[in-house]
């Protein structure tokens, strides 16, 4: 079955970088919209950035604008969130998302991994 795995959370203090990865498996890779959103305690999952299916284009939440950059591997199947000058609220667990292209019904979510940015 379907399967997006990421990787790359932890613990980073303000100002620090860390990047996430997120591998899928078992889907046609360059069919689908790969996203990241993420999920603070006490607040709704939001999105964070967005890549298209062939990564001509993206777009970013007003908050990480600037400070994050979303890139994709279609040859590793794998979608990338860098993410630097991280900021105390940026702290959320962060979770891949990839939606087919066309039938925009069709998503899979990844388990989440964790970011805190904390000194």
């Amino acid at each position: 079955q379907v399967q997006l795995v990421e990787s790359g959370g932890g613990l980073v203090q303000p100002g620090g970088s860390l990047r996430l990865s997120c591998a899928a498996s078992a889907l046609t890779f360059s069919w689908y919209t790969m996203s990241w959103y993420r999920q603070a305690p006490g607040k709704e999952r939001e999105l964070v950035a967005s890549i298209n299916s062939n990564g001509g284009s993206t777009n970013y939440a007003d908050s990480v604008e600037g400070r994050f950059t979303i890139s994709r591997d279609d040859a590793r199947n794998t979608v990338y969130l860098q993410m630097n000058s991280l900021k105390s609220e940026d702290t959320a667990v962060y979770y891949c998302n990839a939606r087919n292209r066309i039938w925009r019904q069709i998503e899979y979510w990844g388990q989440g991994t964790q970011v805190t940015v904390s000194s």
